[in-house]
């Protein structure tokens, strides 16, 4: 067998983790030095076995105990190194830093609530997991009715769910509060949707007027929302198209003329020199029976703050609003 104190600095002598384990394999491997002296035993006498077995395990254990205490020793060095390598000075200041600004979606909402904070809408808000009842029976859904599967719900298994619209507040309103209501309802929404025109969470602003003297007119709703996109878009001309909502009767789409080809029709318009931009009606006296409600005309409108920010800023794709990327956000400042 090679002299101990030989072996013993062969290992000492490593200066990484790849010469070590070289080494251990030389010496401590199937066909390492170790093995073929533990081979002998075999041609010795069981007289000369002893004092050769003991003296060779005693050899082993000191090579392992040297491998053992220079492998930490390695790990250690190597551990310090990279820590050096990736250590960050937090007490450096950094260039000049760029003034921030508003999220589109956030200052697309805000101007949203001011205009109708300006006509005495009140802003109202509900929690975000809801029941059945809030989010679709009172609003003329009943269990097994088609239009259900207009939004695609998240469901728990306590027969919860995440509101897929913020109409559920304007309920909770109703029934804890007698007309007049002048109210808007923004907030997040969830529905299992995700393509470059929808994600799993967006906003929306949905509002409600309520009257129990006089009539409310679908003349005074198309009054409101055409000043409303007008405020929004610029001098754009607004159109309403016959609709279906389960929540109002009648119900309609109002469309502007499109921002970016003025009307005369391109690929964002699909050659029709339209903008489809948000839903509206009367509301339908089945959700004023749900709320006990009597001898009362109202109205509801909803928008999608995402879809107006999209148009506002031209951003093509709506995923990139919740993607953080801040080569899109700095356009904003």
């Amino acid at each position: 067998m090679e002299d101990l104190d030989i072996l013993e600095k062969k290992i000492l002598s490593c200066k990484n983790i790849e010469e070590i384990e070289k080494i251990r394999i030389d010496i401590f491997g199937k066909k390492g030095v170790l093995a073929g002296e533990f081979i002998k035993l075999a041609t010795l006498s069981a007289e000369e076995k002893k004092d050769f077995a003991q003296g060779l395990n005693t050899a082993k254990e000191r090579l392992q105990t040297s491998f053992d205490s220079h492998y930490a020793n390695l790990k250690k060095a190597l551990l310090e190194e990279k820590l050096k390598s990736e250590k960050i000075d937090m007490s450096l200041y950094g260039g000049v830093s760029n003034k921030g600004a508003l999220h589109p979606v956030a200052e697309t909402m805000d101007k949203i609530i001011e205009y109708f904070v300006a006509l005495n809408f009140s802003v109202e808000n509900g929690p975000m997991v809801e029941d059945d009842f809030h989010n679709f029976e009172a609003l003329n859904l009943p269990k097994h009715h088609p239009a259900r599967d207009m939004q695609d719900t998240f469901y728990f298994g306590d027969s919860k769910l995440l509101r897929t619209h913020t109409s559920p507040v304007q309920i909770r309103k109703m029934l804890s509060s007698k007309p007049p209501i002048r109210m808007i309802a923004p907030g997040s929404v969830f529905r299992r949707d995700y393509d470059l025109t929808h994600t799993p969470m967006f906003h929306q602003v949905e509002g409600l007027v309520v009257e129990d003297k006089g009539e409310v007119s679908f003349a005074n709703l198309k009054s409101i929302l055409t000043d409303f996109l007008q405020h929004m878009f610029g001098s754009v001309e607004v159109r309403f198209r016959p609709s279906f909502f389960p929540f109002t009767e009648p119900s309609a789409e109002a469309d502007i003329s499109c921002i970016f080809c003025g009307g005369d029709g391109c690929r964002v318009c699909s050659h029709t020199g339209w903008l489809e931009v948000l839903g509206c009606g009367i509301v339908d006296p089945n959700v004023f029976k749900a709320v006990e409600y009597e001898n009362v005309s109202g109205y509801a409108f909803g928008l999608g703050v995402e879809r107006f920010a999209m148009l506002l800023h031209k951003i093509p794709d709506l995923r990139s609003l919740f993607e953080g990327d801040i080569r899109l956000l700095e356009q904003f400042r």
